[in-house]
């Protein structure tokens, strides 16, 4: 739904942190720069959205905002939405602030003008959007070395007027900025398909997770599809072929290696809809050939001016050589013979280099002149401290492309200080960020030559190297025995499970594996021993019914994280006293585990206790005193029937998920979590009473008691001063809420929705002032407290009742009414201020419709379904805002008044006695809405035609 004050959307600038007009500011486009800005300065900040949307006024975030979000997300547009973190009427919080500072503002000034329908303005915003990020980014291109005459030709080639479809190969040697250039031109003509998406690193992500998953991420970027099941890689051709068919998309496809690759995911050109483009980046020109691409552009190199000037920058910060240096730099460009990615690192490593530093690095490069590239990049390699050569050895072999924080959490338990060493091998180019999806980026010839080093430890025998990722490394190690004390690391994530044949005793001998990660292997052999060096043991689907002899025999003292999600035969965690350093114990979809030792509810250390889905699990310890624990997931749970009372006032949880735990009956007597901002006890339905609330919860934000069988709410709920939301949905049993709940201040969001006992609310309703939402649809409420006409915030109120309303309380002192319900509108109504959007008495047995609805000026949707008026007060047309209507089943109705200027749609279904409609429906300068009239039977004898 629309109105008319969100549709004056404002491009702002940050300044306004503490407005809260609707906000859609302008990001610039984050980019890999394999080649480089032609001043520092220019680029000192890489902004992560293209644009911050929020909100003006009213809450437009389940409506008009969702849909912009959407039509912007499916262009590729990366976008920050406020979601639920900005309160109407609040300043904007230090994260919301943050996202600010991280979205370009340009000043712009013209505004989106108001339009007859949401599609129409939503698609307008969006064109205006995207023509800004291209004005933009085109400038920012500028400052690309070499890059406008590599994207003309290139833009050339895909003749984006032409409506027939085209595959564009871009081909060359690594190194030479294929990608940055594809990411470019992606980023420049994206406006002018319906939707885009862009595979990296289709070579590895193919080998890793196969084609069919590369195909679901196509398929939902596409189609904006959040679950896809495809059976096979054939399926996904079928669907590619079956939805694609239609729809004019932009896909790269980057880093291809084999023809399969493509057969799988662009197959032919009849895949896609005209107009549609698709770029391919590959080393392998035969591979485009075969494939009958359209064009082929051959990658360049920067010429001999180019090369200097990007070399400079990294070198110098300035876009020529320093004094004193001007030979040397000449030398060390020749050398690179115009690579991009050689220039970057080459410049990077020797950035604040003496004279005579500069000199003997230039003699060991022309002492191995034949290794051209890679003998580049093993010289800034070398310079590197022992740590940052781990962290750097350990993303190539593991961790490229993976999410950041989850690299820095690995590298911390390691020992390496994740952090620092990131920084470092950014900033001497080895490394990127990606901003948009926070995951880390190393160049494929980085990687290559990483695991390279790591392969030249004992290039005949992996049982003696420093790390192993390979599945036929590592299979040939541990079935054979291999194994080695070099052996620092195993990392095997497979997504097709593969039975193995592993020695009990394959890990006896590496007394120095610190990381152990396996996902997706069946093991035929239990294991005997795993090694005490461990600091990370992350084993999904643990083949044991219990962790092997040596939990019981030695001290895991370095442990410090453990996953054994999804071991379906895991029964039993042992003893873990030995273990006095562990922080994380993840035990998820454990499905038998039907008991935790004692020893994990005194240990010290953890912080994380993760059992969601431990089905047979009946109790956890009844000695806790986990002090250090943030988080506590018991989330389906099912056959706990009790928590410890010490949980009920620990000091550190920040998460605490009870929710679907259906025979959990007892609860501490009283909670007192201080810096718990979310109470999860949803759908726990045997739960009957909520216990004491302390002074202290003042974090509380929401209280999810939803399923729950508790007749009523402690007074003390009052405590919870932050609360914002509370959800009472099918709360059957529930009869009675404390007045104490509209003492606070903050409550935005009430829902009550199913609770079929509960027969009156509060009568101090109206002290709620922040309250936007209340539904108490299917309740046996008869009386409405008459503050409600107080609530001059609330935007959603939802009446359709469990039984008839045939009692309403007066909601201020008047004459008798012919009908209860017109007070509802009347009291609605006595603010000017009234910011009512969405109505709901459905099934409420109204008799009239009082004339006062028309002064509902805020309304956009109104749902009346299933009552028994005869007709519509002609005040309607006063509700300019109303775009949708809802009348369905009303089998009294006979006429329609003429409708307001604004409304899109009519559900008038199964209105049987509905006679004739107003002509025309709306004021003749507005377009006609669409209408629903299914079933309406006497209409159709009455009128001859019906649109």
């Amino acid at each position: 739904a629309l109105f008319q004050e969100v549709l004056e959307l404002y491009f702002t600038t940050a300044n306004c942190c503490n407005c809260t007009y609707p906000i859609i500011s302008m990001a610039s486009m984050s980019i890999e720069r394999a080649l480089s800005p032609s001043s520092s300065s220019s680029f000192t900040h890489q902004w992560k959205y293209d644009v911050f949307l929020s909100f003006r006024g009213k809450d437009t975030r389940n409506n008009f905002t969702d849909h912009l979000y959407f039509a912007l997300k499916q262009k590729g547009i990366f976008t920050f939405r406020d979601d639920e973190k900005l309160e109407r009427g609040k300043s904007i919080s230090p994260e919301l602030s943050k996202a600010i500072e991280e979205s370009r503002n340009p000043d712009i000034d013209e505004n989106i003008q108001v339009h007859r329908s949401e599609a129409e303005c939503i698609q307008d915003i969006v064109q205006v959007i995207l023509n800004k990020l291209r004005n933009t980014f085109s400038a920012q291109t500028m400052g690309l070395i070499g890059i406008e005459s590599r994207v003309e030709k290139l833009e050339s080639y895909l003749a984006i007027e032409s409506n027939d479809v085209r595959i564009i190969g871009i081909w060359g040697t690594g190194g030479k900025g294929k990608t940055t250039l594809a990411r470019v031109v992606y980023s420049m003509v994206s406006n002018h398909f319906e939707a885009c998406c862009f595979i990296a690193n289709v070579r590895e992500e193919s080998k890793k997770c196969g084609l069919c998953k590369l195909q679901k991420i196509l398929l939902k970027k596409l189609l904006m599809l959040e679950n896809l099941n495809l059976q096979d890689v054939d399926d996904g051709v079928q669907m590619i072929k079956n939805r694609l068919h239609n729809k004019k998309i932009l896909l790269v496809l980057d880093d291809v290696n084999e023809l399969d690759q493509l057969k799988k995911l662009a197959g032919e050109h009849c895949w896609f809809g005209s107009g549609s483009r698709i770029m391919i980046t590959t080393r392998d020109r035969h591979l485009l050939v075969n494939h009958e691409v359209n064009e082929i552009y051959e990658a360049e190199v920067l010429n001999h001016d180019e090369a200097l000037k990007l070399f400079s920058l990294k070198a110098f910060k300035m876009d020529h050589p320093a004094e004193d240096y001007e030979k040397l730099s000449q030398a060390f460009v020749d050398y690179s013979k115009g690579l991009p990615l050689a220039l970057e690192v080459l410049g990077s490593f020797l950035c604040k280099k003496n004279i005579d530093e500069w000199e003997s690095e230039l003699n060991r490069l022309t002492e191995f002149c034949d290794r051209g590239i890679l003998n580049v990049l093993q010289i800034s390699f070398d310079g590197l401290r022992p740590t940052e050569k781990d962290i750097f050895l350990n993303i190539a072999c593991f961790f490229n492309h993976k999410n950041r924080d989850d690299v820095i959490k690995i590298l911390d338990y390691l020992g390496l200080h994740a952090i620092i060493g990131l920084r470092v091998l950014i900033d001497k180019s080895l490394i990127k960020l990606e901003l948009h999806e926070n995951r880390l980026w190393m160049h494929n010839l980085l990687q290559e030559m990483g695991r390279d080093i790591v392969c030249q430890e004992c290039p005949k025998d992996p049982g003696k190297r420093s790390r192993l990722w390979s599945f036929k490394d590592i299979d040939n190690v541990l079935t054979k025995n291999m194994g080695t004390e070099a052996i620092q690391s195993i990392v095997l994530e497979l997504y097709e499970p593969k039975k193995v044949y592993w020695n009990p005793e394959a890990f006896s001998k590496m007394q120095d594996l610190r990381l152990l990660k396996i996902c997706g292997v069946q093991l035929m052999h239990d294991l005997k021993h795993l090694p005490n060096s461990l600091r990370i043991l992350d084993w999904r689907g643990y083949p044991s019914k219990s962790l092997t002899s040596s939990f019981q025999s030695k001290s895991f003292e370095n442990l410090k994280f453990m996953n054994l999600s999804e071991s379906l035969k895991l029964i039993e965690v042992p003893d873990i006293i030995e273990v006095p350093n562990l922080e994380s114990l993840v035990l998820e979809n454990c499905i038998n585990l039907h008991r935790i030792h004692p020893s994990i509810g005194i240990h010290k250390k953890i912080t994380i206790l993760n059992l969601r889905g431990c089905k047979k699990l009946t109790s956890l310890p009844s000695k806790f005193e986990m002090e250090c624990l943030t988080k506590l997931d018991l989330y389906r749970c099912s056959k706990i029937t009790k928590i410890p009372p010490s949980i009920g006032i620990h000091k550190k949880l920040t998460i605490l998920f009870l929710y679907e735990c259906k025979n959990l009956t007892s609860l501490p007597s009283k909670f007192e979590m201080e810096c718990l901002p979310q109470l999860f006890l949803s759908r726990c339905s045997k739960i009957t009473k909520i216990p004491k609330f302390g002074r202290n919860m003042k974090c509380v934000g929401g209280l999810y008691l939803s399923g729950t069988a508790i007749t009523t709410l402690p007074t003390s709920i009052e405590h919870l001063t932050n609360l914002v939301e509370l959800d009472l949905r099918n709360c059957k049993n529930l009869m009675h809420l404390p007045d104490t709940i509209f003492k606070i201040k903050l409550i935005a969001k009430v829902n009550l929705w199913g609770c079929s006992k509960l027969d009156r609310l509060p009568e101090n309703l109206g002290n709620a002032k922040s309250l936007e939402w209340l539904d108490l649809s299917k309740t046996a409420i008869r009386k409405v407290p008459s503050s409600i006409g107080l609530l001059k915030n609330l935007y959603f109120l939802a009446l359709s009742p469990n039984k008839l309303w045939y009692e309403l309380l007066p909601f201020y002192s008047m004459p008798t009414s012919p009908h209860p319900m017109d007070l509802i509108f009347s009291s609605l109504s006595l603010s000017p201020a009234s910011s009512l959007k969405e109505l709901t008495l459905s099934d409420c047995n109204l008799k009239a419709i009082s004339n006062d609805i028309g002064s509902l000026f805020s309304l956009e949707q109104l749902d009346l379904s299933g009552n028994d008026f005869v007709c519509f007060p002609e005040s309607i047309i006063r509700l300019s805002k109303l775009t949708w209507m809802n009348l369905n089943n009303c089998t009294s109705l006979r006429s329609l008044p003429k409708l307001p200027l604004n409304i899109e749609r009519v559900w008038a279904n199964g209105c049987i006695s509905l006679e004739m409609l107003p002509d025309p429906l709306k004021p003749s300068d507005s377009l006609e809405p669409s209408l629903s009239l299914h079933n309406c039977f006497q209409l159709a004898d009455n009128q001859s035609c019906i649109d």
